[in-house]
């Protein structure tokens, strides 16, 4: 049997107006098992909880049960409220990567490469259309990028977070 890692705590993420429950859902799973440190929840993004308090099964179907393990919290105060959070984390020590393409963007594989094994990192994932919006790129370390080779121009939005987490940071 392979022994179990611990969390891995230095890496959370920030899911930012992404509109599809079952995007969240698969994320909070790849995030339970990789050891995401926390989940951050800002914009239109559903939580495991709807706005009555209630659990919402469609999460909870995808998630399997990891909406209850990975801890989260969400960030108010619209695209403002995310930038003052971002500059708080940074302002902390954490080093801030968005997962988008750009002009400016690395490959998501350099990340690692760059990084100081005890820094803290906070991965920004954003809108299955418009991704991450552009003055939140302007705040962020780092905007790092996963190769496309065939036709299409990106990856769902929760394969991609999968790939960036475990590429990135493993």
């Amino acid at each position: 049997m392979i022994p179990q890692k611990p969390r891995n705590a230095s890496v959370s993420l920030l899911l930012h107006d992404i509109r599809s429950v079952h995007n969240v859902g698969s994320i909070f799973r790849t995030a339970d098992a990789f050891g995401v440190a926390r989940i951050y929840i800002s914009g239109v993004t559903p939580t495991p909880k709807d706005r009555f308090g209630r659990a919402r099964a469609d999460l909870a179907k995808v998630a399997l049960g990891a909406e209850q393990t990975v801890p989260h919290e969400v960030i108010e105060g619209g695209i403002d409220g995310v930038h003052d959070f971002i500059k708080k984390m940074k302002k902390s020590g954490m080093k801030i990567v968005a997962l988008e393409q750009d002009a400016r963007s690395v490959h998501y594989r350099e990340v690692h490469a760059q990084n100081s094994v005890d820094q803290p990192i906070l991965l920004i994932v954003g809108n299955e259309v418009d991704g991450v919006d552009k003055k939140t790129l302007d705040i962020v370390d780092v905007i790092a990028e996963i190769p496309m080779q065939g036709k299409k121009e990106s990856l769902n939005v929760s394969v991609a977070t999968g790939i960036a987490l475990f590429g990135m940071f493993e």
